[in-house]
């Protein structure tokens, strides 16, 4: 490969949640391991390879000039996204004015509950459900229903179409948060799941907040469909969430975007964004991303991708093969894979916080799913080198899963 995904890099002292976290965020950070072993960060949502050297290249140029006054995103900033979205995701009809900076995902979302909806209000969610949702509809005073996903015979994800529209009507709800990819469970959604979900939100005059911060990181088999790609209803009730952050490991810098068609809409979420909290960029931010979306992170990202195949495949046959009671589906994209240890605790009488403890013993920092409406469940990132995904399975085995 041209690019190194296999040095194991040291993230101590260098402002990593990951690894200098341990044990300071309760129900989320696990615990540091016990004497002996070394810390396998495995829990929060960011990556443990080196970045695209060309975003390290942008930034390293632009702090080359030594000033940081106030700015406007360049033409370079709007471009590299339109070109990316043609490039990677079939889109051609982005214009500039449809592009819009937000401070991450999450800050999306919470300008949306600002513009479209009233304290007290139900927003619809699938289950399980992405924390930071959780926490933002609920810090913002809104009410969550959740629509749980369902598996078919097959293991996989599936949305209720049926219950959706229930819960719609019978909560009188006009925002929803679509996840495409769907984070924990790792789906991919195909087209005519997407437009079955948009016939839904139509019938309901429901606007959508599309959360497609993972649709670079699609594994090998499936493909991404943006959410305002599927009919001339879908773009223009859909505000698409996008980031290169999860892409390229640029959660630090901050610089998320949205998409938006509609003009009614881009100027209630403008207008929110402008008169209830601070939305501007950082200007390194913006190189950033510019040195992200270029033909070298185009090949980055294909190499990843590979790397998290192994890694998936890897976890996934072994878990199936050797961890009797832990239920896994493999994920479609996404570098999370989402247990079900359920029938594993029942067998063997133990309760979710011992087989967590277990594992953080060990040095195995996987994630706590319950939060994520899973009483049963645990979240495993798996962007790291495959060395340290073969170390973490091999101590879940001896230690956890089958002492």
């Amino acid at each position: 490969m041209k690019f190194d995904f296999t040095t194991i890099m040291d993230r101590h002292g260098k402002d990593a949640l990951a690894v200098d976290a341990l044990g300071t965020i309760p129900g989320m950070s696990p615990d540091a391991p016990k004497e002996g072993f070394d810390f396998i960060p495995m829990w929060i949502a960011d990556m443990n390879f080196p970045t695209c050297p060309t975003i390290c290249e942008a930034i390293t140029e632009r702090v080359k000039h030594p000033a940081f006054g106030y700015f406007n995103p360049t033409d370079a900033y709007y471009n590299s996204i339109i070109d990316w979205h043609a490039k990677r995701k079939g889109v051609s009809d982005i214009k500039p004015e449809y592009i819009g900076y937000e401070n991450g995902v999450l800050g999306c979302v919470a300008s949306a509950l600002g513009a479209f909806t009233s304290p007290g209000d139900y927003i619809l969610m699938h289950s399980p459900t992405y924390i930071g949702f959780t926490n933002t509809i609920l810090k913002a005073g809104r009410r969550i229903i959740h629509s749980p996903l369902v598996q078919d015979e097959k293991g996989i994800w599936r949305m209720d179409y049926e219950d959706m529209d229930k819960k719609l009507k019978a909560y009188n709800i006009h925002l929803a948060i679509f996840c495409s990819p769907h984070n924990p469970a790792g789906r991919v959604w195909e087209k005519e799941e997407i437009e079955k979900a948009m016939e839904v939100y139509k019938a309901n005059d429901v606007i959508v907040v599309s959360d497609e911060i993972w649709s670079d990181l699609i594994l090998p088999g499936h493909n991404h469909i943006p959410t305002q790609s599927v009919s001339e209803d879908a773009k223009m009730r859909t505000i698409g969430a996008y980031a290169p952050s999860k892409t390229f490991n640029l959660a630090g810098l901050v610089g998320s975007y949205h998409v938006i068609y509609s003009k009614y809409l881009r100027d209630r979420m403008n207008a929110h964004a402008r008169t209830t909290h601070y939305n501007d960029m950082n200007v390194l931010s913006m190189h950033a991303l510019i040195g992200a979306y270029c033909n070298e992170g185009h090949q980055w990202v294909d190499e990843l991708i590979q790397v998290l195949e192994q890694n998936i495949s890897y976890v996934y046959d072994y878990i199936n093969n050797n961890f009797k009671g832990v239920e896994v589906t493999k994920p479609e994209g996404t570098y999370m894979m989402y247990l079900d240890c359920k029938a594993f605790c029942e067998e063997k009488n133990l309760t979710l916080d011992q087989v967590l403890k277990m594992g953080w013993d060990v040095g195995v920092g996987y994630q706590d799913g319950r939060p994520f409406n899973n009483p049963y469940g645990i979240r495993l990132n798996l962007a790291l080198p495959h060395s340290r995904v073969v170390e973490a399975i091999d101590r879940l085995n001896k230690y956890v899963f089958n002492k």
